[in-house]
């Protein structure tokens, strides 16, 4: 099939004027020249579709339930909303709850239904973490870092994890991390850490951080802290809540100047995402949505209940340049999860899912595998 009069996305140069054609599901030729015939796309923006590396649930459905009809809604409904292909991430619960709910992930990768995100790999969140920066996760299965508890669940899904989080503070850390990392991304989350502690476990492999700013300790000028220890490193890339409920706009700024080229916008939303306002689950926990706002019993911001292609929106209309935006939630995202030979850009090569969208990035069409949902 071939696609004419687009403006492509293209990382690091911006919307190019030009084409394509699809073959078997796959982008095949790109060109940047004027042709005729094919489907005519009237001169809009074309995206790559986005990849949301950190999301729980949506449409009444949370990835830590285990069930594959769950999952497949929320693929569904990313889908919809412009995110083509997704991390389910798990919660701080019971190993064999945790094994149960990644057998959903594989299932749902290998038998993807047409209208469908793709899953790009599983989060695993929990439950290495600190207790006095656990925010929403259940303090009542939290365990110190266990590599070979962990092996055994990376192994028992076939190696589908692809980031697994880890509090540096706590004991054997450094030794999770050393070993960790030959598998997966390793990312700093949940944690109390200081700057030299973060250090070590930077230096031992880790080369991510979940959800900046939130759920670790600020910046200081006299304590640096994760914050400090990430933003130095260009190894490292920083997820962002970019719902503009978890980080204030300007922080949201800030961040993208801590970590030029490293920001990985994410959309953290839960099962509540997608719903009315009312009473919801997460990790065993009541969670209260009222007016776009997700909290705990005891009024701690639970998650997210915006999903990633508004989140890009936001960043945008906060002030982050579009391509910089853009770039964070596809190509960044797809190579944190080791995916960026399959998607996050329009390449030969790479599964044909994109994003038509109007000149304020307002969505207009989705296509999965160069159909359109």
């Amino acid at each position: 099939m071939l696609f004419t009069n687009a403006r492509i996305f293209v990382p690091w140069v911006g919307f190019v004027p030009g084409g394509f054609t699809v073959e078997d599901g796959r982008f095949q030729e790109l060109f940047f020249e004027e042709r005729e015939g094919g489907v005519n796309l009237q001169g809009a923006k074309v995206l790559p579709g986005l990849v949301d590396a950190h999301t729980h649930g949506a449409m009444g459905a949370d990835f830590s339930d285990g069930d594959p009809e769950g999952l497949r809604r929320m693929g569904e409904y990313l889908a919809k909303n412009g995110v083509t292909s997704f991390a389910p991430t798990s919660m701080t619960l019971p190993y064999e709850t945790l094994a149960a709910a990644f057998a959903t992930a594989v299932s749902l990768r290998e038998n993807r239904p047409a209208p469908c995100a793709r899953v790009a790999g599983i989060h695993m969140e929990g439950p290495f973490f600190s207790e006095k920066k656990k925010g929403a996760q259940n303090g009542a299965y939290l365990r110190l870092p266990d590599f070979e508890a962990f092996q055994r669940l990376y192994e028992g899904c076939g190696g589908l994890v692809r980031i697994v989080d880890v509090a540096p503070e706590l004991e054997g850390a450094a030794d999770f991390t050393r070993k960790a990392s030959k598998l997966c991304t390793v990312s700093v989350a949940h944690t109390d850490a200081d700057y030299e502690a973060a250090c070590a476990v930077y230096e031992a492999g880790a080369s991510h951080l979940t959800h900046l700013f939130n759920a670790m300790p600020a910046i200081h000028h006299r304590k640096p802290g994760v914050i400090g220890a990430a933003s130095e490193r260009e190894t490292v890339t920083a997820e962002l809540i970019c719902d503009g409920l978890h980080v204030h706009p300007g922080a949201v700024r800030m961040a993208f100047m801590l970590f030029p080229g490293r920001i990985c916008l994410i959309s953290d939303s839960l099962r509540c995402c997608g719903m009315p306002d009312g009473e919801y689950e997460l990790g065993g926990q009541q969670v209260f949505l009222s007016g776009g706002v997700a909290r705990l019993a005891d009024g701690t911001i639970a998650g997210a209940a915006s999903n990633l292609f508004r989140d890009l929106q936001n960043a945008v209309a906060f002030g982050v340049p579009q391509e910089e935006a853009i770039l964070s939630a596809t190509l960044i995202p797809a190579r944190e999860l080791g995916r960026e030979s399959e998607i996050g850009v329009i390449a030969p090569g790479r599964f044909a899912d994109f994003l038509v969208c109007g000149e304020d990035l307002s969505l207009q069409n989705v296509y999965l595998g160069g159909e359109k949902l």
